[in-house]
């Protein structure tokens, strides 16, 4: 008996939005077909009538395909639809054999999609085929494009003589495997999905020319079928291939070698690879090599024993899917069938973690389609009756929703329309009298959904965060992760969701393990969170990225992370705030150590006594210069660290970092004096001392700063010379003394650099010695010193060298400052300023050290002071300009507004300063300042809002201009 024929067999069509456009438009057309009586006579059947209005209607696609080809519809109308599809397919496997050239291929496919497309919309709609019979016919298609894809390639390559095979049977022997996945691997396609596919190749094929190179042979076959399936041309395209459930597609070539594979599923494979190759066949090229691939890659996927890690690791992508707004509600309007709440993933999460749990032991749960393996999960007593048929009926359900969706315009898509009249126009595309009944059917099916998936993961916490979705597991990049980031304040969110899957996909060693990257899937929303209140959410990330290429694990660091949320937000202002300290984690990430102990946040004290102990000046020079790098690069960090907690204020971190230099500056002069010696001995009764001046002289040092320094050596005889083997007069000697020891300081070691070292302070500039003698010194001081240099010895102190010289040389220090002066030295400063401001400028309110009215001119107030009154109250000789400022008010030099008034700008500056040099790379600005940033000057200056701080300054500012002014004699005093 004849099967009936397509028309006799339909019995649906979707409801009516638009009746009139429907029927003026199907009328237009069927006036048109006057050549084919057969098809007017079918189309007058109500139920066909019936199907192509809608079609009409609502379609722009599908009504797309009806008037383009008249004479197709006639034969599928004609006909059985089962030997219509086989016919197509038929025709597919003989055009493509005989297709001569890639424009004959191109035609042939893309018309055969078209008719597939067709029909299957027609049988679907129409309510001739079930749905296992719609996503059968939809894959089947699928294996066919790809297989004659794959096969003419082949034969255009022997053709071109860069492959050697049969090119009546080219699958055979050449070397290359394509494997479907994702609902094409099951035989599950949705009507305008992507197919998912991994290409493999044999290296060691010998079908290949001896001088061929497979990696770029199979490559280049490999984008030659992408392009031959997804082109679009003026038949359109044929279907959108999806490479990326590959190992780590970011990286990797779009083909891989068996060997490449096999390495890295073995050592980096992730649980949701084991889920996505649960639906993997081969279907193109050499079958059988891709059959013994899937059999020897079997043990990752099926493991013996059952793997409940595997549910924590799929559940938390699960619940990170849940996060985003409109997935996280059972709604309609809007809703994502496929990956919301209640949706096709969640069905299948369902079916595929008990599937990994279970099937290593029950080959029976290892299927590939969802619904069989629903009823076999009930059958093995995993699953209830009721879960079987709640689930199983909405993922019919859903499933036709999403064709419904997809039948539109041939797109991917899965949202229901959020527009009213447009939800009520495709409720009638999808049956429904009603948009009301159309909405209680989806509730219901999504509620049943959410409530069974729920049971299974009753006990597991959530991960949910108000940003949005955070969905970094997974074949590919997730739009609304990219969109979440962005709103978080991410400027480069697409880079920054690639950097994590990268993560996931084993490119940091340190995080290769199951166990760190399952941990690391609960981590990531809550650190990227941290991240986006750090001011600089992408600096952070790359600097934790960067950490992460350096450490050796960091399950451990991640735990700690994930338990403690102020250490987490700490952590993220030390990556985003403070690119020096970020610098530093990145090149030695063992300082997180410190930065996770507790104890090192308080304020630097024994512990940092005991750590200064350990630099030992008699090591080998190589081995002190790296410890003293170590040592010098923790303590700064630490310190950093201690003042972005607030667990010191600004003030104590500048005294932190000059207790360290003088520390390191001691040691290392100790160092250079025993290397010296033993190369040149010792110059008989001579002793050296080294002199800080400077933000080092007056322990108010940034992380920033340099050391200025003076190197005053004393000798008894002039003409005496060093005892050692290769004897120097005493000044070459402490010259080169002074030069191994800028040397041992600044040189860049595989360990880094210490400090920038400036000696422009010294006696003639750049023009004297690098060490002088201490008599020169003194002569120097008192007859040829400009005023700027006896300013500069108001922040002179010895901190390394010889204790007696050390007493002489602050008792000449002492003299040259005491020596009697009169207010004619007031305009000498006024000017010196202004030299200052002409040659680096005053115009940047920011720079709150050069700026008008900040802290240089606080400076050279103290130091007027310092100067003017020293001779007869040598007691104002306090060091730092806030001690002078104290001193000069105590003594009735200053009236006590005046200082109160100075050192608290002054202290402000300095505080503003501390933070933006420890944050900032070049001069701040704050336009470009982020809030976490912004948030730690507000907090140092006490005030409410950064607002409120820029007013403060710019008062404080013109106050202590004006200040400067009336009290040196400046152009203000005069008038």
């Amino acid at each position: 008996m004849q099967s009936p024929v397509l028309a006799d067999l339909i019995r649906a069509a979707p409801r009516l939005a638009r009746p009139a456009l429907a029927a003026e438009r199907l009328a237009d057309w069927r006036s048109a077909q006057t050549d084919s009586p057969r098809l007017a006579a079918l189309c007058e059947r109500p139920q066909v009538e019936a199907l192509l209005g809608a079609l009409a209607d609502h379609s722009p696609y599908l009504w797309g395909l009806v008037r383009a080809d008249p004479d197709r519809l006639d034969l599928m109308l004609s006909r059985p639809p089962a030997q219509v599809f086989d016919d197509v397919l038929a025709d597919l496997d003989a055009g493509m054999a005989a297709a001569r050239g890639m424009g004959d291929a191109k035609m042939m496919l893309r018309r055969t999609k078209a008719s597939v497309a067709l029909l299957v919309a027609l049988a679907d709609l129409g309510g001739v085929w079930e749905f296992e019979e719609v996503t059968g016919a939809l894959t089947r298609f699928a294996d066919a494009a790809v297989a004659n894809a794959l096969r003419f390639l082949l034969r255009e390559a022997v053709r071109a003589g860069r492959i050697q095979v049969d090119p009546a049977a080219p699958d055979a022997g050449c070397g290359i495997t394509v494997l479907a996945l994702g609902k094409g691997g099951g035989g599950e396609l949705n009507y305008s999905s992507d197919i998912d596919l991994i290409v493999l190749y044999d290296a060691n094929v010998g079908a290949l020319p001896a001088a061929a190179a497979p990696a770029s042979f199979y490559v280049k076959l490999t984008q030659q079928l992408v392009r031959l399936l997804g082109e679009r041309t003026a038949d359109g395209y044929v279907l959108r291939v999806d490479l990326r459930l590959r190992p780590d597609p970011a990286s990797t070539a779009i083909a891989l070698s068996l060997s490449a594979a096999f390495a890295y599923y073995e050592t980096l494979g992730q649980n949701w690879e084991r889920a996505a190759f649960i639906k993997a066949r081969p279907v193109a090229g050499d079958m059988a090599l891709g059959q013994t691939f899937l059999a020897d890659l079997a043990p990752f996927v099926w493991r013996k024993y059952f793997d409940y890690a595997a549910i924590a690791d799929i559940h938390a992508m699960k619940r990170q899917i849940h996060a985003v707004r409109g997935h996280a509600e059972v709604t309609v309007a809007g809703h994502d069938v496929k990956v919301g709440r209640g949706g096709i993933r969640e069905i299948e999460f369902f079916v595929q973690t008990q599937q990994l749990i279970f099937g290593g032991r029950r080959p029976r749960l290892r299927g590939a389609r969802t619904l069989d393996m629903l009823a076999e999960l009930h059958a093995d007593a995993w699953v209830s009756s009721e879960a079987v048929a709640d689930l199983s009926a909405a993922y019919r359900f859903l499933r036709r929703i999403e064709h419904r969706l997809q039948m539109l315009a041939d797109e991917q898509t899965q949202r229901l329309p959020s527009d009213s009249d447009a939800l009520i126009g495709f409720a009638a595309w999808a049956g429904y009298d009603t948009a009301g009944a159309f909405e209680a059917d989806v509730v219901r099916h999504l509620r049943a959904v959410e409530a069974h998936y729920a049971r299974l993961f009753e006990h597991a916490p959530g991960l949910d965060v108000e940003a949005g979705s955070l969905v970094f597991a997974g074949p590919a990049i997730e739009p609304e992760t990219v969109e979440t980031l962005r709103s978080m304040g991410f400027e480069r969110p697409a880079e920054a969701v690639e950097l994590v899957r990268g993560w996931h996909f084993g490119r940091r060693a340190s995080i290769r393990s199951p166990r760190a990257r399952e941990v690391l899937t609960e981590l990531v929303p809550a650190l990227l969170l941290a991240f986006a209140g750090s001011g600089d959410p992408d600096a952070a990330l790359a600097a934790f990225d960067d950490a992460l290429a350096r450490l050796p694990a960091v399950i451990e660091l991640f735990a700690i992370l994930k338990q403690n949320g102020a250490l987490r937000e700490l952590f993220a202002d030390i990556l985003g705030l403070a690119p020096r300290l970020a610098a530093a984690v990145t090149r030695r990430p063992h300082l997180l150590d410190a930065a996770i102990d507790p104890a090192s946040l308080g304020g630097a004290g024994a512990g940092t006594e005991r750590r200064l102990g350990r630099l030992d000046p008699t090591l080998p020079t190589e081995e002190f210069l790296d410890r003293a790098r170590d040592l010098a690069q923790e303590e700064m960090f630490l310190t950093g660290v201690r003042l972005l907690a607030g667990t010191v204020d600004p003030t104590a971190a500048g005294q932190d970092y000059s207790d360290l230099a003088v520390a390191i500056l001691r040691a290392t002069l100790d160092h250079c004096q025993r290397v010296f010696a033993q190369e040149h001995g010792q110059v008989p009764g001579a002793s050296c001392v080294a002199v800080a001046l400077g933000r080092l002289g007056s322990a108010e040092m940034t992380a920033t700063s340099d050391l200025d320094l003076l190197l005053i050596y004393d000798v008894a005889s002039p003409e005496a010379e060093s005892d050692g083997p290769r004897p120097l007069d005493a000044a070459r000697y402490f010259s080169r003394l002074t030069q191994r020891l800028i040397a041992a300081l600044t040189v860049t070691t595989g360990r880094g650099r210490l400090y920038e070292v400036d000696m422009r302070l010294r006696p003639s500039g750049r023009q004297g010695p690098v060490a002088t003698r201490f008599s020169a010194f003194v002569a120097y001081q008192a007859e040829a010193a400009d005023l700027w240099e006896h300013m500069a010895l108001t922040r002179a102190r010895v901190v390394a060298g010889d204790a007696e010289l050390a007493g002489r040389v602050d008792a000449a220090v002492r003299a040259v400052l005491t020596r009697p002066r009169g207010d004619e030295i007031g305009g000498a400063i006024v000017a010196l300023r202004e030299l200052v401001a002409r040659e680096k400028g005053e115009a940047d309110s920011w720079d709150l050290k050069l700026a008008a009215g900040g802290m240089l001119d606080v400076d050279f107030i103290a130091q007027y002071l310092a100067l003017r009154h020293a001779a007869g109250h040598p007691d104002i000789l306090a060091g730092s300009t806030p001690a002078i400022l104290r001193q000069a008010a105590r003594l009735d030099l200053l009236s006590p507004s005046a200082a109160d008034g100075l050192g608290a700008s002054y202290g402000l500056y300095a505080d503003v300063t501390q933070i933006t040099r420890l944050t900032t790379e070049g001069l701040f600005d704050p336009a470009k300042a982020g809030n976490g940033l912004r948030r730690r000057l507000v907090a140092a200056a006490n005030l409410p809002d950064f607002a409120a701080l820029d007013r403060d300054l710019t008062e404080r500012r013109a106050a202590t201009r004006s200040l400067f002014l009336t009290l040196l004699g400046g152009p203000a005093a005069a008038e």
